[in-house]
Formats: structure tokens, C-alpha cells, sequence
């Protein structure tokens, strides 16, 4: 069992399998990879968790917050780009693993791949409902409370508590449209983010620039509000809590790492991609940020909206509401597509291997896309969206991606050594420094993470494991070589 689940796949039987295997249409390009990584990443963590962050961990040191989460991004996104350029898959992260740490951490990281892009797709439908909720009732049409929030929310202690809410019905919905999209093909889904993409961006810069007058430097004082004796309530700890959950906002670059089967020059096009999107949306993240706490006290920015409540704040803004509320649902909106993207194209590279049944690395015969896993994850997201809120999703995905990146840091050290010759058309500049730098980062992130994140990480990752030694262990494909 121990040898199984140490067993790894060479870089060249990966090759071999994706020429042999399903294949998917290749139009992507680096402009349109890097809009794909925009589309995943500019989406809740700047229209909604900045508020929710800053009003709850870090106040005005959000702008800090962001800023360490992307030295951590950034270290994983350039392991990301190298092992993107050597192994051009869809299984991003899960493949690297299993050329690099076996099959048994390739199953964890791909189980977690699992969560994270569910649950990012959850977690932003559910900041994407409360914009929506917001911008209907300026036109009067006022919907039911019960039908537009989470029937379960956080209680005493972290605990979950039922709230009387039925289900957030607009969450569910975005979703399930988002779904359809998806199954349709990847054309029409790139084609359709990157419109939302030019939209999104040129609204943000509109908003920063026209606030930088609206601010009042009182707001950001104190700059770091003091401990309150609970850790990651304000403090460094509350910095450092902060980073560890909207690192969760920068974890779009993944998607254009899982879409490498279908981009033109893979090699080429996907660090391109990666980096691209990160240091546009670093950039975005940081002045948003600043601009927002400083338009209005970061204790009003607990709500699903907090852009909204800055611009509230000041009723000469009354003629920009309108646009930022449509770009922040447009943006929710891109990530929520390239979440459910991304993820089907997890499931279709497990189940080559055999750890998945073999359905989900079917491709639709007319529309060229792996429907089933699509249907799958957008099925998943809807209840999740349906039901829990954005703060509890947030986490969830955040702890998930965080362990996933330190496996990725750490597999590029494997093959500097395992496969030393190989021709890389990126490196990663002083690799053993950047991914150990990288490993250590993400992992000191997750400990700051709420302990109760821990207990429902355990269970997903008990559920995942049955999964694996009820089937995934019996059907490895490297078993059956072995």
C-alpha cells in the first residue's frame, strides 16, 4: 500500500496519455490565457472580502494583507509557471504532484483542487447574490430574506447555526446559468470572460481614480488597529489571518494552469498566462483596497456589498453606484465561469489515471468539452451556494489551495533533480531559495486560518480518502502497471 501510494508517473507516460487520450480543442492563446487567470481572480476578493476581511481581522492594514498573501501567491505562481512549461496538462497542480510526490499526495492535492474550485465558485455566488440583492432594490423590487441568504451561518465559537433563511436562491441560479455556459464549450466561455474581464478592469480603475478624492486619512488611523486579545482580531495576527483568507483571491492563476491541453503553445502561452494575471490583479487588489478604507470606516464594510456602502458613503457618488454595482455582479460573474472551467478539467485528468471513474474523462461528442464533471461541479457549487456563507466558503477554499501551492513548491525541487536534463522553456530564478521561500510561506498561512477551517478540512479530506481506497486505490492505472 505504501509503495502505491509513493508510486509516481513519469513526465513522459503524462505525454503519452493526453496524445492517446480525449482531446480537447486548442485555441487559447497568452492574451486569453491571462484573461482566463484575471477572470478567476478579480471577482469576491476584491468586491467583497476586502470589506468583510478589513472589517473583522486586519481594518485599514488590508492593503498589508494583500500585499503578503501576494509575496506567497507569487512565489507559488512562479513554481507554477515552470511546471507548466514542462508539463502543458489540465491537471495543473494535481498532475505536477503526482510526477513529483506519488500518487497518495497527488490524490490529496487533487481532492483539495476539488474544494477549492467548487467552493470559489460557491463563495463568489454568493457575494454575486448580495450585489444583485442590493442593485434590485434601488429599482424597488425588494426580494425575500429568506430566499436571498444562507439557512446556515456561523454561530457561537465558530460553530455553524441555522439562520431561518430557506436557501439564497440567486446564488443557486448564477451558478446553474454558469454551468450551461461551461458544458456549451471552451470558446464560448473564454469568448464570454474576456469581454466581462475589459469591463470589470476599466470599472475598478474608474473607481479608484474618482475615489482618491473621496478620501479621508482619518479613516485609516489607527492604520493597524490594536489586538483585542483574540488572535486574528486586528494586530499582525489579524493581518496574517487576513492574508491566509483572501489568498483565496489570488487563486485564479490556477485555472489557466488547468486549461494548458487547450492552449496553442502551452509551453509558451501558459507562464505567461500565470504571471500576467497575478501582477495585474496584485496592482487592482492593493489600490481598491486603499481607496475603499479610505473612503469610508473599515468597521461599516461587514456586508456582502462593501463597495457599495463606500460609495453610499458619499452621495456625490450617487452617478458611479450604478456602473461599479454592474461591473462588481460582471466580475463575480467571470470568476464563478472559470471556476466551474477549471475544475471538470481536475476530474477529467484523475480519471485517466483511474483514481475516478472513467465518465468523467468523457468528451461531449458536439461541443468538445468534459460535460460530466462540468454537470458535476456546477451541481456541488449550487448547494454549497445555496446554503452556507461566504465567510465559511471563503475559508474553506482558502486552506485547500494553500496546501495544494506548497506541494507545487516543492515538486519543482523534485524534478530539478529527478529530471535535471529536461529543457524548460521557464525556470524558476533561484529555485531552491524561491520554493522553499514558497512552501513556507503557504504553509505558515494555514496556520493562521481559523481552527474550525482544520476540523471541516479533516472531514473533507476523511470523505476523499474513502473515495480513494474504495475506488482509486483498486483502479490506479499505476497500479495495474506495477
Amino acid at each position: 500500500m505504501l509503495k502505491q501510494l509513493a508510486a509516481r508517473k513519469s513526465v513522459a507516460e503524462i505525454t503519452s496519455e493526453i496524445e492517446a487520450g480525449p482531446r480537447l480543442k486548442r485555441v487559447l492563446t497568452a492574451r486569453t490565457l491571462t484573461a482566463i487567470g484575471l477572470g478567476s481572480m478579480i471577482g469576491s476578493g476584491i468586491f467583497v472580502l476586502t470589506g468583510t476581511v478589513a472589517a473583522n481581522h486586519t481594518g485599514p492594514a488590508i492593503t498589508l494583507a494583500f500585499l503578503v498573501a501576494a509575496i506567497g501567491c507569487g512565489l507559488a505562481a512562479i513554481c507554477y509557471a515552470e511546471l507548466a512549461s514542462l508539463i502543458p496538462v489540465s491537471g495543473s497542480a494535481y498532475s505536477y504532484t503526482y510526477a513529483t510526490l506519488g500518487e497518495g499526495v497527488a490524490w490529496f492535492v487533487g481532492w483539495n483542487l476539488a474544494l477549492e474550485y467548487m467552493m470559489s465558485a460557491a463563495t463568489v455566488a454568493v457575494g454575486w447574490s448580495g450585489y444583485v440583492v442590493n442593485l434590485l432594490e434601488e429599482f424597488g423590487l425588494v426580494l425575500p430574506a429568506a430566499l436571498t441568504n444562507a439557512p446556515v451561518g456561523k454561530g457561537p465559537g465558530h460553530s455553524l447555526a441555522a439562520t431561518g433563511a430557506i436557501v439564497n436562491l440567486p446564488a443557486v441560479a448564477i451558478v446553474v446559468a454558469l454551468t450551461w455556459v461551461c458544458y456549451r464549450g471552451i470558446r464560448e466561455s473564454a469568448a464570454m470572460n474576456n469581454v466581462m474581464v475589459v469591463i470589470k478592469v476599466a470599472i475598478i480603475v474608474l473607481f479608484i481614480v474618482v475615489g482618491l478624492a473621496f478620501i479621508d486619512t482619518a479613516n485609516w488611523q489607527p492604520y493597524l488597529p490594536a489586538n483585542t486579545g483574540e488572535t486574528g482580531h486586528f494586530g499582525w495576527s489579524g493581518v496574517m489571518m487576513g492574508a491566509g483568507i483572501i489568498y483565496f483571491a489570488y487563486i485564479g492563476f490556477d485555472t489557466a494552469a488547468t486549461t494548458a491541453q487547450e492552449a496553442r503553445n502551452p509551453q509558451r502561452d501558459v507562464p505567461a498566462g500565470i504571471l500576467g494575471a497575478l501582477a495585474i490583479s496584485t496592482v487592482l487588489y492593493v489600490a481598491m483596497a486603499a481607496v475603499m478604507t479610505g473612503m469610508v470606516s473599515y468597521e461599516k464594510l461587514d456586508v456582502s456589498a462593501p463597495v457599495a456602502v463606500a460609495l453610499d458613503e458619499h452621495p456625490s457618488l450617487f452617478w458611479l453606484g450604478l456602473p461599479v454595482k454592474i461591473g462588481a455582479i460582471i466580475g463575480m460573474t467571470s470568476v464563478i465561469l472559470m471556476s466551474i472551467l477549471g475544475q471538470p478539467r481536475i476530474f477529467m485528468a484523475m480519471s485517466r489515471d483511474g483514481l475516478l471513474p472513467p465518465q468523467l474523462q468523457q468528451v461531449h461528442p458536439k461541443h468538445h468539452t468534459p460535460h460530466v464533471g462540468t454537470l458535476i461541479t456546477g451541481a456541488v457549487a449550487a448547494v454549497f451556494a445555496g446554503v452556507f456563507p461566504i465567510d465559511v466558503l471563503g475559508e474553506l477554499v482558502s486552506i485547500g489551495i494553500l496546501l495544494a501551492f506548497t506541494a507545487v513548491c516543492v515538486g519543482v525541487l523534485i524534478l530539478r533533480r529527478t529530471m535535471s536534463e529536461t529543457p524548460r522553456p521557464f525556470r524558476v530564478p533561484f529555485a531552491p531559495i524561491t520554493c522553499t521561500a514558497g512552501a513556507l510561506m503557504c504553509l505558515a498561512l494555514t496556520y493562521f486560518l481559523p481552527h474550525d477551517t482544520w476540523v471541516r478540512l479533516a472531514v473533507w479530506t476523511a470523505v476523499g480518502f474513502a473515495i480513494y481506497f474504495g475506488y482509486g486505490f483498486w483502479n490506479s492505472k499505476q497500479r495495474a502497471r506495477a
